[in-house]
């Protein structure tokens, strides 16, 4: 992380909704009860088995990040996804994958561990919960092959990536 200060976690999710919007995601903010990012788009595969998948990031900046909050969020985030799908159901050649991402700059431990653990899967809906700590610069998430979505991995590791960067210090980009 460059520089003595840390980005804050506003300053995160601008350049998060920055990232959504140059990669097509035409993010917006909605109300939950709080304001939340939430970018969606599209992509159709040949090598997926002709599937559709939609992608779904939900961002919030937060006080602080529990593993408890992590968790809520995920479990909101996934259901927020398969809602808004419309379209074919699930699982006829679509599918749904989420990024549900807490920032903060006061970040449990045990939250950072929760979302590198892995994806949670239900029936053609794949949640990859993020959180980002904007004081250590540490960025939970998965970004392994699981047996389930493996076909998506490769995407949706570069979609992480790219979306959810190691933040910056001042004069960086984040």
């Amino acid at each position: 992380m460059g520089g003595d200060v840390a980005v804050t976690p506003e300053q995160y999710v601008e350049g998060v909704q920055a990232r959504l919007a140059s990669d097509g995601c035409n993010p917006r903010w909605e109300t939950w009860g709080w304001p939340v990012l939430v970018g969606r788009r599209a992509d159709f595969k040949v090598q997926w088995f002709a599937t559709r998948l939609h992608l779904f990031t939900v961002v919030m900046a937060v006080p602080e990040v529990t593993l408890a909050a992590a968790q809520q969020f995920t479990v909101q985030a996934q259901q927020y996804a398969k809602d808004q799908k419309g379209g074919l159901p699930r699982g006829m050649q679509t599918g749904v994958a989420v990024f549900p991402a807490l920032v903060s700059s006061r970040v449990d431990p045990a939250a950072l561990a929760y979302a590198a653990q892995g994806q949670r899967v239900q029936f053609a809906c794949m949640a990859r919960p993020t959180v980002v700590d904007t004081t250590t610069g540490a960025v939970g998430a998965y970004r392994g092959n699981p047996m389930l979505g493996l076909i998506y991995a490769g995407y949706l590791r570069k979609k992480s990536e790219l979306y959810f960067p190691t933040p910056a210090g001042p004069g960086d980009d984040t």
